[in-house]
């Protein structure tokens, strides 16, 4: 039983990790795995981070709140299982570029579901019968193959990426079916799942700005352990583990630490 509450506990913690991570980009898209010291262009990244930070908290942020003050929460949960189920298409590619045939066969069974009996994405019936969300990408694929994380990179608009994981978007946006659309329709449905996103991430944001002394590298650091999550698809290797220590303000990392 204490082996349980301990994955529980690590899990419900790491959830929050999650989510304070995603809180932190602009429009985050794609997230890679852990690198220790790998972050050799930290002075510039610090000031694309501030630069992200700013356009977040001046534009998108407020434009978030009152979205979340002028839509009921079942219209933005359609919005959100809309989008999330366009992403299958990217996923399942990943899936077999990986050579996950089981979880191929599952994500496609889920995107079928959704897009006929949740007409379209907009509701969420494959989740009721065990078919759980999911996500792969050309980062995670990579790391598959052997290829490292190299440089942590803070990129302008889209957040925190690697040297690994900076070509994720392109084949995120090939295999998204609104890609193919005309402009006229792309645009506003692009916005509307920029703000959509960020507004699924504001008690995320007030976790972030109350955790951390310094965001900048707790988010640095907390990004990459999400990334190795996802790689090793939620079993990291245990030594990978120290969210208990970057939450509680004990790891050697300096997550906590005042530069």
């Amino acid at each position: 039983m204490g082996v349980i509450n301990r994955e529980r506990k690590m899990k419900t913690k790491f959830y929050t990790y999650i989510g304070i991570v995603l809180a932190s980009c602009v429009f985050l898209n794609g997230c890679g795995t852990t690198g220790k010291n790998s972050d050799p262009f930290e002075k510039t990244n610090r000031k694309f981070y501030a630069f992200n930070d700013a356009i977040d908290k001046k534009f998108v942020e407020p434009v978030a709140k009152t979205y979340v003050k002028i839509t009921p929460d079942i219209f933005r949960d359609g919005v959100t299982n809309f989008f999330d189920n366009l992403g299958y298409v990217n996923t399942i590619s990943n899936d077999l570029l990986q050579g996950k045939i089981n979880y191929a066969a599952r994500d496609s069974a889920r995107f079928i579901l959704n897009s006929t009996f949740g007409i379209g994405g907009l509701f969420d019936p494959a989740s009721k019968i065990g078919l759980e969300k999911r996500s792969e990408d050309l980062g995670q694929t990579l790391a598959v193959w052997g290829a490292s994380e190299g440089s942590y990179l803070m990129v302008p608009l889209l957040g925190p990426s690697s040297g690994r994981d900076i070509t994720s978007p392109v084949m995120s946006m090939a295999t998204n079916p609104m890609t193919y659309i005309a402009s006229v329709f792309t645009i506003p449905i692009g916005f509307l799942k920029a703000v959509n996103s960020r507004a699924n991430l504001l008690d995320a944001t007030r976790m972030r700005d109350q955790a951390a002394l310094d965001p900048y590298t707790f988010v640095r650091e907390a990004w990459r352990q999400k990334r190795n999550y996802d790689i090793f698809d939620g079993n990291p290797p245990m030594e990978d583990d120290n969210f208990d220590q970057i939450l509680d303000g004990e790891t050697d990392m300096g997550v906590l630490k005042v530069y």
